[in-house]
């Protein structure tokens, strides 16, 4: 991986018409750290950028996110140091953590884990082929997770929800949905997904990110996510939450800007009140801050 470029894009601090900087105690409830002193555990291609705490930090500063949650990504397999590192560098009062595992793992690691800051598993399966995970994962472990009070994060393309609806359903706790649904670019809320993770929220238990606009969107500005994103607010306000996605593992070349990313919110949310609610208390909830 000593290819991979070191430095990240430079993200411009955000003007006051693009919704200004975020309040203070406001989370990026999604990101990703790549740290050298960790080897990858599974194959596949390095990311576009392999950055780390000391980048994510100044991207912190430049928008005024003062609580982050860290996702250990997919070349990391099970191997959640990486993310507990990162909750100790980015500091425990604010920062938290979303682990992978399979269903397999000791009852001594679950609880190394949660005293680390971890509060959630992820599922990452929307492309099968380099998925660590399996749907056939996604029960057992999430019925182990209960004693601890975590949450499971699920990654998955719309018609993967629309197709593992019955599981979803039963599923124990609290569910959390990545990057808006992943619901077909250009589509609109009008997909039968939206409807499956309506019904899902109505019960209060369930949670969506507002993030990775690249992969919902068929505009350069993301416009078209506008519809999408206000549709997912509408239908539950108390259970959003927004993440940079940074460093954005699945863009190539120098990757997306940073403010412009945050600035999203402000269409996405007109209202500055529902953004404070979407940026601190929703976050404050779900991750125990």
């Amino acid at each position: 991986m000593s290819s991979v470029p070191p430095t990240p894009p430079q993200a411009s601090a955000p003007a006051a018409g693009q919704g200004g900087r975020a309040p203070d105690g406001a989370c990026d409830a999604h990101i990703h750290i790549y740290d050298r002193r960790f080897p990858a555990q599974a194959q596949g291609l390095p990311p576009p950028r392999f950055l780390g705490v000391p980048e994510y930090l100044e991207l912190r500063r430049r928008l005024n996110l003062q609580r982050t949650v860290v996702v250990t990504p997919g070349i990391y397999g099970t191997d959640n140091r990486v993310t507990l590192q990162a909750i100790r560098d980015l500091g425990a009062e604010s920062a938290r953590g979303v682990a992978v595992l399979h269903p397999d793992v000791a009852e001594e690691e679950l609880d190394a884990l949660h005293a680390g800051g971890v509060r959630g598993v992820r599922f990452t399966l929307f492309n099968p082929a380099t998925a660590v995970t399996r749907f056939d994962m996604i029960e057992p472990l999430a019925q182990r997770i209960q004693r601890l009070g975590w949450h499971v994060q699920l990654h998955l393309m719309a018609q993967q929800i629309v197709e593992h609806a019955a599981l979803l359903e039963r599923l124990p706790g609290t569910l959390v949905f990545d990057h808006m649904l992943r619901l077909p670019k250009g589509s609109g809320p009008g997909h039968a997904a939206l409807d499956i993770v309506a019904g899902l929220l109505a019960r209060g238990k369930t949670w969506v990110k507002l993030s990775g606009a690249y992969l919902n969107s068929q505009r350069e500005d993301y416009a078209d996510t506008v519809v999408t994103a206000r549709a997912l607010i509408g239908l539950a306000p108390r259970r959003m939450v927004w993440g940079s996605d940074w460093p954005h593992p699945t863009e190539a070349g120098a990757g997306p800007d940073d403010a412009a990313l945050y600035a999203l919110l402000a269409q996405w949310a007109p209202d500055a009140q529902a953004r404070r609610r979407i940026l601190v208390d929703n976050p404050a909830e779900l991750y125990g801050f």
